[in-house]
């Protein structure tokens, strides 16, 4: 079965053929992904490599710490994607500080 790693800290120049030479030097790659951003199309710094669960072992042995266009790499097995709740922007709390619909001079007393 295969297994996926995580590759991180990647040059914004490093392609997906320059991975994937670096990894096939412990074994056949499944695939490469570089992440990249959505809106400008630039790498994200990080990416995603598949092979078989022995050769991941030692790639990850192997690779974790080497330089790849000068950029020292993080490689580890990925971990499952934590889904995040996009649900609208975060927390933003109440309105200004507390005068709300009190305002002037309340003292009680009451008057209506």
């Amino acid at each position: 079965m295969a297994k996926k790693m995580f590759v991180g800290n990647l040059s914004f120049q490093t392609t997906e053929s320059d991975i994937r030479a670096a990894f096939e030097q412990y074994g056949p790659v499944e695939s490469v992904a570089i992440i990249t951003d959505r809106d400008t199309g630039r790498s994200k710094g990080f990416g995603f490599v598949e092979m078989s669960e022995e050769d991941a072992n030692k790639a990850i042995a192997g690779l974790g710490g080497s330089e790849l266009d000068g950029r020292a790499l993080t490689v580890n097995e990925a971990k499952p994607m934590v889904k995040r709740d996009f649900g609208g922007g975060g927390g933003g709390g109440g309105r200004g500080g507390g005068r709300d619909n009190n305002r002037g001079n309340n003292r009680g007393g009451g008057r209506y």
